[in-house]
């Protein structure tokens, strides 16, 4: 396997973190965002973004038995809330797409648990971090770059 090193031009690099940072903050929930990005990293088998987002989750103080259990979060119904579960779905249903479009039920799920403004950001959210997770794939950047 070879390491692309060059990741962007340096401009589209600061607009993706740009988008990304907005989302998160206004999603208002630091912990769940995590969440979210490491379940889109997970299904995107990004090792960077899954090493870098697991650590930043611990920092905003995310449970071990949440780190766990995230990528079985259907089956561990007693580890994540209602709330939890809603972003989770919307982030697989938009990470996926695949029957070409977010269901309604995941989408109107998600809409009983976030505010119109909300939603957008953590829809935001998960396109950037399936940007980024792109990003490092298709570059084949390894773990362990990330330091908090």
């Amino acid at each position: 396997m070879t390491t692309r090193t060059r990741l962007l031009d340096p401009a589209v690099g600061r607009a993706l973190s740009a988008v990304s940072a907005a989302a998160k903050k206004g999603l208002g929930d630091p912990a769940l965002a995590e969440l979210v990005v490491i379940r889109a990293s997970q299904l995107n088998h990004c090792a960077f973004c899954l090493d870098m987002h697991l650590a930043l989750a611990r920092e905003y103080g995310v449970s071990e038995r949440q780190l766990d259990l995230l990528a079985a979060w259907e089956e561990a119904e007693d580890v994540f809330d209602e709330r939890e579960r809603a972003a989770l779905a919307l982030t697989e249903a938009v990470t996926v797409l695949t029957d070409g479009f977010v269901p309604d039920e995941v989408y109107e799920r998600a809409a009983r648990h976030f505010d119109e403004t909300r939603l957008a950001h953590l829809i935001g959210l998960v396109v950037a971090i399936n940007n980024w997770n792109r990003v490092m794939v298709s570059r084949r950047i390894p773990p362990g770059g990330y330091t908090p």
